[in-house]
C-alpha cells in the first residue's frame, strides 16, 4: 500500500486525530479505586510513548510529586490519583520531576494534605482538559503553517522534485519544534522566577 504524499492539509488531519484522543474527561476516568498494576496498565495504554512501571510511580510518591495511595486499602489509587498521574504525564516531556512538584505545590501545597489544597484535583484536571481542548481547537482553526512560505523556501533552494516532500516534512517538524521549544523555555522560566520570590 502506498502512503499518501505529505502536504500541509495532512497536518490538519493529524491534529484532528490527536484531538480525538488528547485527553480523557474526568468523568471518564475509572470510578473504582485501582491496584497499582491497574494504574500502570491504564497509564501505558493512554501514553503509548511512555513506559510506566511501579517503580516510577512509587518514586513520584516517595519524592512527594503526587500523593500517597489511600492507606490500608488494597485498591488505594483513586480517581484523584489518576488525575494527578495524567497531569504529570503531560508535564513530563516539558518539566523535570522537581519542577512538576513546584507547579503542583502552587495549587496543592502539601501534596499529602487535602485540607490545604487551593483547588481540588478534579477542578485542576478539568481546567487542564478545557485548556487542551481550546488549544487544539485554536490550532485547527488557524493556519499555523504558512504553506506559501514553506513552499517558497523549497522553491528558493532549487530542490529535486523527489526531495521536495522530504524537505516539506522537515520544515513542518522544525516549525513545530521551534514553537514547542519556546513554550518549554517560557514554562521553565516562569517556574524558576516564581520560586525565587
Amino acid at each position: 500500500m502506498e502512503r499518501d504524499s505529505f502536504n500541509i492539509y495532512n497536518i490538519r488531519k493529524l491534529a484532528e486525530e490527536i484531538s480525538k484522543n488528547a485527553i480523557v474527561s474526568y468523568e471518564d476516568l475509572p470510578r473504582y479505586d485501582l491496584f497499582l498494576s491497574q494504574v500502570i496498565d491504564y497509564l501505558n495504554d493512554k501514553f503509548e510513548d511512555e513506559k510506566y512501571t511501579s517503580s516510577i510511580v512509587q518514586n513520584y510518591i516517595k519524592s512527594e510529586v503526587i500523593s500517597k495511595p489511600e492507606e490500608g486499602k488494597k485498591r488505594g489509587y483513586t480517581k484523584e490519583h489518576l488525575a494527578q498521574l495524567l497531569l504529570l504525564s503531560y508535564m513530563r516531556p516539558v518539566l523535570t520531576s522537581e519542577e512538576i512538584k513546584k507547579v503542583f505545590n502552587l495549587a496543592f501545597n502539601n501534596i499529602n494534605n487535602k485540607s490545604d489544597d487551593i483547588l481540588s484535583w478534579e477542578k485542576a484536571y478539568k481546567i487542564f482538559s478545557n485548556f487542551q481542548k481550546e488549544i487544539i481547537d485554536d490550532f485547527l482553526s488557524k493556519n499555523n503553517f504558512n504553506q506559501e512560505k514553506l513552499l517558497n523556501i523549497i522553491k528558493e533552494n532549487n530542490l529535486k522534485k523527489d526531495d521536495e516532500e522530504r524537505i516539506l516534512v522537515f520544515l513542518t517538524v522544525m516549525t513545530l519544534i521551534a514553537e514547542a521549544s519556546i513554550i518549554k523555555k517560557l514554562a521553565k522560566k516562569i517556574i524558576d522566577e516564581y520560586n525565587e520570590k
